[in-house]
């Protein structure tokens, strides 16, 4: 018995190995929780290239290690741009677990990341289609079934630092995350009368696959004289002198779907060893 048991948790974005979507269904799982594991599964256009992406089988290989390790999950392929698939997958959370209690909105792009007079009307848009659009759809999504069942329901974002502070090359990226401390403010204030909380977590760098494709990105940008430099200066300016890791933010999140946090809504929660005070 785990402090989730009889719960359910959806995490879009967690078909992807070494991501923070698989932390997070790992930890939520190992806490009693039935997960479904979701992603896009298949490159659909330029912006979901196959190597950002969680695939079918990787969906599935996750999902397999968690039954095996004791837990329950099944798998949905889902593009979080499509709200008509959002509510499918809801229903399947429902349908096959028998109740929806947790969302947590965690697909997203990060690698579309160029100089400010670069960027395209099509980069901008696939940035804000995904990481802002999506976690609406998921909001909606998600408190649609929760209202329906009248017990209430976690629904959680994952920010990021960049929904607090800008950083160069990554316009769309930031207004997209800024986007959501206010999506959260009103969503929190509209689903509170049916006890449904809806908060963000904002972790700083976590050297996820993404993350490793991030290191060797702005190590350029910033012209530092390789990754492991560019690493060490991030950890000196931490005041826990480390960057951050997937279940850091995986205990983030289940803090927030505790009985612990139940009157805590409308929040953008640093997870930032300090990096981050605002």
């Amino acid at each position: 018995m785990g402090r989730f048991s009889g719960k359910t948790a959806v995490i879009t974005g967690s078909g992807r190995r070494k991501g923070l979507g698989e932390a997070i269904a790992r930890h939520l799982a190992s806490q009693g929780a039935a997960v479904v594991i979701s992603d896009i599964g298949k490159p659909a256009d330029p912006a979901t290239p196959a190597e950002h992406i969680g695939a079918t089988d990787e969906m599935e290989a996750i999902a397999a290690d968690i039954r095996e390790s004791g837990g329950q999950a099944s798998t949905r392929v889902c593009d979080v741009r499509d709200l008509d698939q959002m509510r499918a997958l809801a229903r399947h959370a429902r349908d096959v677990h028998g109740s929806l209690d947790i969302w947590v909105n965690n697909a997203g792009i990060g690698y579309i990341m160029k100089p400010l007079l670069d960027v395209t009307a099509e980069d901008w848009r696939a940035v804000i289609n995904v990481n802002l659009t999506g976690c609406f759809f998921g909001i909606k999504a998600a408190a649609e079934v929760m209202v329906e069942q009248g017990k209430g329901g976690r629904i959680i974002n994952i920010a990021s630092q960049a929904a607090k502070s800008g950083f160069p090359h990554a316009q769309a990226y930031t207004s997209s995350k800024h986007g959501l401390v206010g999506l959260v403010r009103s969503a929190a204030i509209e689903l509170g009368p049916h006890q449904i909380t809806v908060n963000n977590v904002c972790p700083n760098h976590v050297t996820t696959g993404l993350g490793a494709w991030q290191n060797e990105y702005f190590s350029k940008v910033v012209g530092a004289e390789s990754v492991e430099a560019y690493l060490k200066a991030m950890a000196d300016r931490i005041p826990l002198k480390r960057p951050g890791k997937p279940e850091d933010t995986a205990k983030a999140v289940a803090f927030l779907c505790s009985d612990e946090a139940e009157y805590i809504t409308a929040e953008s929660m640093n997870v930032s060893g300090g990096e981050e005070p605002h």
